[in-house]
C-alpha cells in the first residue's frame, strides 16, 4: 500500500516543479516590465485590438464584451479614487489640505497604475479566451448594452468629477513641478 501513495507523490512532484518555475519566470518578467510603462499599455492595447478583432469578426460574444467593459470601469474608478477616501476623513477631522499653508498629502491610488495595468490586460486576455467557447456568446440586441454602458460611464465618471471637484484633489500629475529660483518673490508659483 505504500507504493501505491509513494507513485501518486512522485507523478505530482514534477507538475508542481512545473508551475512552480513557470510561475517564478512570469514574475520574473513582471518585475521587469514595471518601469516600461508606455511598452505596457501599448502592448495591452494590441490585445486590446486583438479581442476587438475578434468580436468584430465572429459577431457575437457581445454579453462578454459588456461585462469587460463594466470590469474595465469600476476599475478605472479604483484609478481615479484616493486609498483615503476624504468623505471619511472629514469624519475623522483630517481632511485633504484646502489652503497653501495646509500640509502636503500626495495623491494616493486605491488602484496604483502597475494593477491597473494588470488587471486590465488579464481582462482582455480571458475575454479573448472566453470567445472560443460558445457557451458565452448568448444572443444579445447590442445596441441597448452599448447604450446602456455610455449611460452607465457617463453617470459614474459624474459622479467621480464632482468627488474630485468637491474634495479638491487631481490623480494626474505630469511631471515634476519647477519653481522659480526666488521662490519669495514669486509667491512659490510655479514657473514654465
Amino acid at each position: 500500500m505504500e507504493g501505491v501513495g509513494g507513485d501518486a507523490a512522485s507523478a505530482v512532484a514534477p507538475i508542481a516543479k512545473w508551475r512552480n518555475d513557470f510561475t517564478r519566470a512570469f514574475q520574473y518578467y513582471l518585475d521587469r516590465s514595471t518601469p516600461h510603462m508606455v511598452e505596457r499599455w501599448l502592448g495591452t492595447l494590441a490585445v486590446a485590438v486583438i479581442y476587438m478583432l475578434r468580436v468584430y469578426f465572429v459577431q457575437g460574444f457581445y454579453i462578454v464584451s459588456y461585462g469587460l467593459g463594466i470590469y474595465i470601469l469600476n476599475l478605472l474608478i479604483g484609478f481615479l479614487s484616493p486609498k483615503v477616501d476624504p468623505e471619511l476623513e472629514v469624519l475623522d477631522g483630517a481632511s485633504l489640505p484646502t489652503r497653501g499653508s495646509d500640509e502636503f498629502k500626495p495623491f494616493v491610488r486605491r488602484l496604483p497604475e502597475f494593477k491597473f495595468w494588470y488587471s486590465i490586460t488579464k481582462a482582455f486576455c480571458v475575454a479573448f479566451l472566453m470567445t472560443f467557447f460558445s457557451v458565452f456568446d448568448v444572443p444579445v440586441f447590442w445596441p441597448i448594452l452599448l447604450c446602456y454602458w455610455v449611460v452607465l460611464f457617463v453617470l459614474t465618471m459624474k459622479r467621480q468629477i464632482m468627488h474630485m471637484i468637491k474634495y479638491r484633489y487631481v490623480p494626474f500629475s505630469i511631471g515634476k513641478q519647477r519653481y522659480g529660483k526666488n521662490s519669495a518673490s514669486s509667491g512659490g508659483r510655479i514657473v514654465d
